[in-house]
C-alpha cells in the first residue's frame, strides 16, 4: 500500500457508528473491516466499550468507533458507563452513522437521535438488516418517515450482515473526511490490545451460550497473558455477582465452561495468528455490575 502522507491528497476522520442496543453496530464494525474486532451476540448490550477499527486505503484512513448500544432504563453502575461511552462518541467526530433496525423505531432510537440532533457534523442513516425484511415494499415509506425527523446526509438500507450496501456507504463517507495526515500506523487495524480481545471473545461466548438474563451478570478478567514461542498463555477470570450463577456456568461435570473455553481459544486463534493456551475460572464477586470501584478495576474506565 502506496499511502499519499501529502496532506492535500491525504483524508482522514473519526466516524462514530450509533444507535440502540441490538441493531448490528459492531456486525457493521467488522464487516467493513473484513475481521472480527467488536464481538457480537443477538443481545442487547453485547458491546460494553468504545472499540476503534482503523481502515486505510491508499488516500484514506478512516477510523470508525463502536459504541455501546445507547439505552434508556437499567440503573446499575455499567448501565450508566455504556450509556457515558455512547454519548461521548458522538462529540469530536467528523462523520456520524446512525443504525436503525430495518422498520423499526422505538422509544431508544429517538434517544439516540436527541442525542445526534446537538451535533452539527454530517449524519448517514443507515437501516440496518434489509436482507431480513419479507416485504420490501414497506421500506420506501419507513425511509419517507424518517426523512421527517432529521436532516440526514444521506439515508441507506444495508445488511452488515451480507455485506449489501456497506462498500458505497464508506465511499460516501470517504468524500466528507477532512484532508490529514492518518492517525494510526496502516497496518493498526484497532485500538485495544489483544489482552482486551482475549477477555471479550470469552465474554463473547458467555453471551451466546448461556440464558437470556445471566450474561448480564458477567464480565472477564484477564490475569495472566505471556507470549512464549508465539504461543499464548492466557488466564481469564469470569466473575459473576452470585453463587448459583457460576454453577450454571461450569455446567454440569465442568461441559460448559470447557466448551466455552474452546469456543474463544478457537477465535483467538484465529485472531492473534498463533496458538493460543486458555484457562478459564469462575469466581464470584457480588455487585460488580453497580459498583464503580469495582467496575474500574475490571477496565471499565471512561476514555
Amino acid at each position: 500500500m502506496n499511502i499519499q502522507t501529502h496532506e492535500h491528497d491525504f483524508h482522514c476522520g473519526y466516524v462514530a457508528i450509533v444507535g440502540r442496543p441490538n441493531v448490528g453496530k459492531s456486525t457493521l464494525l467488522n464487516c467493513i473491516l473484513g475481521q472480527k474486532i467488536s464481538i457480537t451476540a443477538n443481545r442487547p448490550q453485547t458491546t460494553r466499550h468504545r472499540i476503534l477499527g482503523v481502515k486505510t486505503t491508499d488516500d484514506c484512513q478512516a477510523v470508525y468507533v463502536d459504541t455501546p448500544g445507547l439505552h434508556l432504563g437499567g440503573k446499575k453502575a455499567i448501565n450508566r458507563f455504556m450509556n457515558r461511552a455512547a454519548s461521548g462518541s458522538i462529540t469530536d467526530v467528523d462523520v456520524i452513522i446512525f443504525v436503525l433496525d430495518r422498520t423499526q423505531w422505538t422509544d431508544e432510537d429517538t434517544h439516540v437521535l436527541e442525542k445526534i440532533k446537538q451535533v452539527t457534523v454530517p449524519v448517514f442513516l443507515v437501516v440496518n438488516k434489509v436482507d431480513g425484511l419479507k416485504e420490501k415494499d414497506v421500506l420506501l415509506p419507513h425511509l419517507g418517515m424518517l426523512a421527517e425527523k432529521h436532516t440526514f446526509t444521506q439515508m441507506m438500507p444495508i445488511s452488515a450482515q451480507t455485506g449489501e450496501g456497506v462498500s458505497q456507504l464508506e465511499a460516501a463517507i470517504e468524500k466528507l473526511l477532512p484532508a490529514a495526515p492518518p492517525f494510526f500506523p496502516e497496518d493498526q487495524v484497532t485500538d485495544r490490545s489483544e489482552r482486551f480481545m482475549a477477555s471479550e471473545f470469552v465474554r463473547e461466548k458467555l453471551v451466546r451460550s448461556l440464558s437470556q438474563e445471566l450474561p448480564y451478570s458477567t464480565t472477564v478478567e484477564i490475569e495472566k497473558f505471556s507470549v512464549e514461542n508465539n504461543v499464548r498463555h492466557i488466564h481469564a477470570i469470569i466473575w459473576v455477582e452470585r453463587d448459583g450463577q457460576k454453577g450454571i456456568i461450569i455446567g454440569k461435570k465442568g461441559q460448559q465452561l470447557k466448551r466455552i473455553g474452546e469456543l474463544a481459544r478457537k477465535d483467538m486463534e484465529r485472531a492473534f495468528d498463533g496458538k493460543v493456551f486458555l484457562q478459564l475460572w469462575v469466581k464470584v464477586r457480588s455487585g460488580w455490575a453497580d459498583d464503580e470501584r469495582a467496575l474500574r478495576s475490571l477496565g471499565y474506565q471512561d476514555d
